[in-house]
């Protein structure tokens, strides 16, 4: 790791405190990816034969690193330090994407700053391709300003797979949506707010 100048090496160990992966594994990855942090995530993750083994033990160090200490579940206080040591603020899309792939039993939304229990083996689930598809989906935005002035409550899991589901399926214009498809009741309701705010012209 000497021969790495000091941005490669944070991200090295970055890499590796986030996958539980071996320093060869990180490195492998991190090349393939030119240094991208976010790509090489995703090769980690969609790409089984570069994975290796994952400690375990390492999972469990990083679980308990902000579980609760009379609950085995991650509540407000651990959320807020994970969330500083991803450098990223509660209420970003990348929390309610972490939390979907962790196999949370409640997903944190951005109107409510519910604590959430995610199991330890969640973090081996962790898919960062997912994560790129809504930070870079057109409609994210409004999304986020449904669900702040519309959905004051925790959102099922498999309302968040068809959500993903619905961004990569469905042209933001909506000019391929169907209302008589087979969406959850909330992303029917987030179309109507589309429409009903003029982000999208009337699909009648």
């Amino acid at each position: 790791m000497h021969k790495l100048g000091r941005g490669h090496r944070d991200k090295l160990q970055q890499f590796m405190a986030i996958t539980g992966s071996s320093e060869k594994v990180a490195l492998q990855a991190l090349k393939a990816s030119d240094w991208h942090l976010e790509s090489a995530f995703d090769i980690f993750y969609s790409q089984p034969q570069i994975r290796g083994v994952v400690d375990t033990r390492h999972l469990e160090e990083l679980y308990n690193r902000y579980k609760d200490n009379y609950a085995d579940m991650i509540l407000v206080d651990g959320i807020s330090l994970l969330c500083n040591d991803l450098q990223v603020e509660p209420d970003d899309i990348v929390m309610l994407v972490l939390s979907w792939h962790m196999k949370a039993a409640t997903i944190i939304t951005v109107a409510v700053g519910e604590g959430t229990k995610i199991s330890c083996t969640g973090y081996s689930h962790l898919a960062c391709g997912n994560y790129c598809l809504l930070k870079n989906w057109p409609l994210v935005d409004h999304w986020c300003q449904f669900l702040q002035a519309k959905h004051n409550k925790a959102i099922s899991r498999d309302t968040w797979s068809q959500l993903l589901e619905f961004a990569k399926t469905i042209d933001p214009s909506l000019s391929n949506y169907d209302a008589e498809g087979a969406w959850p009741y909330l992303i029917d309701e987030f179309v109507e707010y589309l429409v009903e705010n003029g982000i999208v012209q009337n699909l009648s």
